[in-house]
C-alpha cells in the first residue's frame, strides 16, 4: 500500500478555517511549489486553510520531483489509468483533511496545476458533495480510455463550478486543450469557466493567478451564504 500523502499547510490568517483548499501539483514539481500560492490568496480567503500534498510517486523524469502517475507517452490510455490509480489515495488525503479542521466536504476547493488540474477534475466530479469549486491551471479532462461518453456522464456524482485557465502559449499542454475542457465539462451539466493568459506558456501568471483567488472567494462566499 501507498504512504498516506503528506505536504506543506498554511493555517488560515483569521485563525479559524471554515475552508480547505487543497492545491495539486504537476508532473515533475512538489506540493512546495504551489502552497505559496495560498499567501498570496490570504487576503481574499482569510478563512482558508491551504495543504499542498506531495504526489505519491517519485518522479522518473525529475529525481527530486513528484507525480501523482507515470507518463511516457507511449500508451494513449496511460492518463486514463493514472488518475483512477492516484485517485483513491488523495480522496482518503482530502477526507482526512477536512476532518482535521472539523469541515464539512462541501467546505472544500480544489486547484490543480498541469497533471494536478487532471487529478483535481477527476476527483472533484466524483465526490459524493460537491466542493465549493475547482480551479485548474494548464491542465486536461481525462476521459475514459474507451471513449464511451454515457459511462464516463455516468461517474460523475458533482457538479461544482469550474474555473479553467490556460496559457495561449502553452506548448506542454496546448491550449486547445482548455476549450475540449470547457466543452467536456459543459456537456456533463458542470457549470464552467475559463481565461486564456495571453503571452503565457505552461505556467501560471498574475492575471491567472488573480482570476483564480477571486473564482475561489466567490464561491465560498456562494456556498457560506447557502448554509
Amino acid at each position: 500500500m501507498a504512504a498516506e500523502l503528506d505536504g506543506p499547510r498554511l493555517n488560515p490568517s483569521s485563525g479559524t478555517a471554515r475552508q480547505l483548499v487543497v492545491f495539486l501539483h504537476g508532473y515533475g514539481a512538489d506540493g512546495n511549489d504551489l502552497i505559496e500560492i495560498g499567501r498570496a490568496w490570504q487576503q481574499l480567503l482569510p478563512h482558508a486553510a491551504f495543504v499542498s500534498p506531495h504526489a505519491p510517486e517519485p518522479c522518473a523524469q525529475a529525481p527530486v520531483g513528484r507525480q501523482w502517475f507515470a507518463l511516457t507517452f507511449r500508451n494513449p490510455d496511460e492518463r486514463w489509468i493514472g488518475v483512477n490509480k492516484a485517485a483513491p489515495l488523495l480522496e482518503r488525503f482530502l477526507d482526512a483533511e477536512l476532518a482535521r479542521h472539523k469541515l464539512p466536504p462541501a467546505a472544500l476547493a480544489l486547484v490543480g496545476f498541469s497533471q494536478g488540474t487532471m487529478m483535481a477534475l477527476h476527483v472533484g466530479l466524483r465526490r459524493a458533495t460537491a466542493p465549493a469549486a475547482i480551479v485548474g491551471y494548464s491542465g486536461i479532462l481525462v476521459e475514459r480510455a474507451d471513449g464511451d461518453a454515457e459511462k464516463f456522464a455516468a461517474e460523475i456524482k458533482s457538479r461544482p463550478p469550474v474555473l479553467l485557465v490556460h496559457g495561449e502559449r502553452d506548448d506542454l499542454i496546448p491550449p486547445q486543450a482548455l476549450f475540449q475542457a470547457t466543452q467536456g465539462l459543459a456537456a456533463l451539466g458542470v457549470p464552467v469557466e475559463w481565461h486564456l493568459s495571453a503571452g503565457v506558456g505552461h505556467g501560471i501568471d498574475p492575471e491567472g493567478l488573480r482570476h483564480g483567488g477571486e473564482f475561489l472567494a466567490r464561491r465560498f462566499g456562494a456556498s457560506s451564504s447557502g448554509l
